[in-house]
Formats: C-alpha cells, structure tokens, sequence
C-alpha cells in the first residue's frame, strides 16, 4: 500500500538547487526593477569600515534593507544619518546568502525642508557634544589688523560692500580669495581658502591675514547649505586666524555661524567687525593724551603740596647737624691724645728692642767679612793674575803668525804680489797666458801688466793634498786654554 502512494504525478518534476533558485529569483528581480525611485526614512545606518553603507528604508507600513557601496557614498548630495527622509535612486537585487531582497541605492538626496533642517539639528548636536561651540575655544578679533582676508564670489554686491566699507573706516589691505557660494563645490572651496590663508607666513610674498571674512548674500535653505557642511564647519573651527561668518541675511543662520569666532548679521557689518574707524581712534587718542597731560598735572601738584605739608614736621637741618658735629669734636679731641700715646708705646718698644744692640758687635761682623773678603782677592789675584798674563802672550803670538800669512797684506820691499783679472792670485807662471792682463801690487803701489810671450799650455795643477790633521799641542803645564 506504501508504494502505491509514492507514485504520484508531481515525482517527474525538475529538481532545483536552493542556489539556482536564488540567483533565478535575483536575475528576475533585477531584470524587473532595474531602476526603482523610493522615498523613505533612513533606519539602522551602518558605516562600515569597508566605505559601504547598509540602511534600512522604512515608512509606516514596511521596510527595506538597502546598501550603498563605498564608490557611491562620495557622490551623494546628503550624508545618510538616522531618522533623515530622503528620495533614493537605485536597483532592486537579492542578497542569496539571507534569502531576502535589497536596493543597491546610487543616488540620495533629501525629502525636503524639513529633512534637511532636521538632518543639520542632527549635525549641531553632534559638534557641540564636541565642544566646538564653546565660547572659550573662540578667538578675539585684532583691534588693528594689517590684512584683511575676504573669501567670498569675486562678483556682485558683497565684495563692492565689504571693500567700500574697509576703505571709508580703516584704510588697510584687503586679499580676497574667489570661491563659488552656492552648489556642491562651494563648500570644498571655501575650505580650501581656509587652509590656504592660514598656511601663508607673515613675510612671504602675499602677507598672511590678520582676520578673515567669509561672506555671501542672502538666499533659500538650499541656496545657503552648502556652509552646513560639516568638513566646512571642522576646518572653521580649526583656523588659527580669527574668522567672521557673514553668511546670509540676518534672520538666515548657517552651521559655520557656531564654530566660528565671530557671526555678522551682514557682510557690511562683518567689515565693520573686522576694522576700527580711523577717525574715531584718532580723536580718542587725542582725548587720551589730554586727559594724560591733565593728570600728570594734577599729579603733580597734589605731590607737591603734599611734599610742602610734609616738610612741615621734619627738624631744622641746623638741628640735625648739630648734634652730629658735636660728636665730631668730641671724637677729634680724643684723637689726638691717642695718637700721642701710640707714639710713646712705640718709643718704648723701640728701645727695648734697640737695647741689646751696640756698635762693637756691627764691627767685628764687619771686621771678619772683610778679612775673608781680602782673602779670597789674593787667592783670585794670584791664579787668575797668572792665567791673564800667559794667555795675552799667547794671543800676542798668534796675531803676529796671522798677519805674516795673510796673502793680501803689503808686500816688503823687493817682492811684488801678482794677481789676475779676478782678483785671485797667480802662484805659478804656468798659470797665466799670453796677453792676459795682471795687476802688480807692490809696497807703496799697484801697476798693471799684460803677459808677453807666447802662450804656454797651462799646466794642470796637481791635486791640493788633504790637510793632515795635527795633533794639539798640549799646553804647558800650569797654563790654561784661551779657547
């Protein structure tokens, strides 16, 4: 009975893979809803440390889950954030691994007014948990500044009114920095301008501002949300110059206006702000220097008399000084008695001392020095004496040698010192040739001569033998060397 069961018409039919099922029903599904437009409000938005986003689209009566990938996050024209109703645009798919349908969701833009109001309420609360609000973290506007940096449209009524205002109140140099105010780049430039302004250096081509102004005219929430961005508001915050938001009209209020230092109903009144009136510092100072020269009078004065009150209680300086001199003479009276007695005292001691000394004892002392004194003269006289006389004979004896061999001295009587044209002397005749000139010195002249003949082939003089060295000559017993 148990087989007769199991034959059933459906057994024939195919058989499907739980896979090929769900990639079937994907395939239908995207080929269906290959592009979808959904309005809804965001839930359970994940930022995912791939880039991704994962949220869920809801209304009153159902959900969706829904993905952005990380390539489509840059693009989108609101930042997705729980709570906000916006309007997607994107593809229906399935997830087959879960089993349940999803929108890969390409564009993402606000549902309206009150999406975005309610999307920057968001964006506020979050900044002034971080305290960028604060009132302390905010800088003081320069009362003076050198340079003012406008970042503003470089057309239209805002920057004419900004520069018209700076040259009437305080005439100073004004960069302007030209950005778009209005659209999906306008917040990206107008960071730039930031960052750029507070990275120039003081002395560098183009001087860094003192103050900064960012400023636009009026107009929509849309026309004005491009200054709630949010990398917008961060880089505000973190300029080191001080900044005015002139953002909009004076009702109009924009993210930037709470994280800068300063707001500005206007961009007139934020020149204003940023510049003193030229005129009004020059009558306060003149005011300040009459109050000054009035006081420093009055100041005086007071001193004066107060000096002239005081004055009145102090002594006679007759008065003072007497008392003073009186000391003074009394002090040099008994000066002089002491001095009288240090000088006895000292007499006294003096010819203590001077008492055991007498002449008889000096002259001996000087007697015995004397007679070691002659002593050592004769033992001096007597060697010395010696030595002088022998070496002076000595000294006489070798002048005498010295003077008989010196070749240039006179020549005696019948002997004649020949020498060449050089000046050398000629020892031998076969040193000199025929018609060389010489010069004839004798006792009491000199001639000159030329050599006749003919010439003789000069003989090579022969080799001066070597010096042989002498022995020295020891002197005699008892005698000294001079040298």
């Amino acid at each position: 009975m148990s087989d007769s069961t199991a034959d059933t018409p459906t057994s024939n039919a195919q058989a499907y893979s739980v896979s090929e099922l769900a990639f079937a029903l994907k395939r239908t599904l995207e080929d269906a809803y290959g592009f979808v437009r959904l309005r809804g409000e965001l839930s359970k938005v994940t930022h995912h440390a791939s880039g991704h986003v994962y949220l869920t689209l809801k209304d009153d009566k159902a959900a969706l889950d829904g993905v952005v990938w990380k390539g489509s996050v840059r693009g989108l024209s609101v930042r997705p954030e729980q709570g906000l109703e916006v309007i997607v645009t994107g593809r229906i798919t399935t997830f087959p691994a879960g089993s349940r349908y999803q929108i890969v969701i390409e564009t993402m833009e606000a549902a309206g007014v009150g999406a975005l109001l309610a999307q920057l309420e968001r964006l506020k609360a979050k900044l002034a948990a971080e305290g960028l609000f604060e009132a302390g973290r905010k800088q003081r506007l320069p009362s003076m500044p050198a340079v003012v940096g406008v970042i503003t449209s470089p057309t239209g009524a805002v920057i004419r009114d900004i520069l018209h205002r700076i040259r009437d109140r305080w005439p100073c140099r004004v960069i302007v920095w030209p950005v778009v105010v209005q659209g999906d780049a306008a917040a990206g430039q107008v960071a730039a301008a930031v960052r750029g302004f507070n990275a120039m250096t003081p002395d560098g081509p183009i001087p860094r501002p003192d103050i900064l102004i960012v400023a636009r005219g009026g107009g929509s929430v849309e026309d004005l949300w491009a200054f709630n961005d949010e990398a917008l508001a961060r880089t505000v915050a973190e300029s080191t110059i001080p900044l005015i938001s002139a953002v909009g009209h004076e009702t109009d209020t924009t993210l930037i206006d709470f994280v800068s230092d300063r707001r500005a109903p206007t961009p007139t009144a934020a020149a204003e702000m940023a510049t003193p009136v030229l005129s009004e510092l020059k009558a306060l100072v003149s005011d300040y220097d009459r109050r000054l020269n009035q006081c420093g009078g009055r100041a005086v004065e007071s001193r004066r008399e107060r000096l002239t009150a005081l004055s009145r209680g102090l002594p006679r300086p007759a008065d003072i000084l007497a008392l003073a001199g009186q000391r003074l003479d009394f002090a040099a009276s008994h000066l002089t008695l002491g001095l009288r007695r240090n000088v006895d005292l000292q007499a006294r001691r003096l010819t203590q001392v001077a008492a055991p000394l007498r002449p008889a004892m000096l002259q001996r002392r000087t007697e015995q020095l004397g007679e070691r004194l002659n002593a050592v003269n004769l033992r001096f006289n007597g060697t010395i004496g010696r030595r002088f006389d022998t070496e002076s004979t000595r000294l006489e004896a070798i002048g005498k040698l010295l003077q008989t061999l010196n070749p240039k001295r006179p020549p005696r009587p019948g002997f004649v010192l020949l020498t060449r044209a050089d000046g050398s002397l000629a020892q031998r005749g076969a040193d000199l040739a025929a018609g060389e000139a010489v010069k004839l010195m004798f006792e009491d002249m000199t001639r000159e001569a030329v050599i006749d003949g003919d010439s003789v082939p000069r003989a090579t003089a022969p080799p001066a033998p070597k010096p042989v060295a002498k022995k020295p000559t020891a002197p005699p017993a008892g005698q000294g060397d001079l040298f």
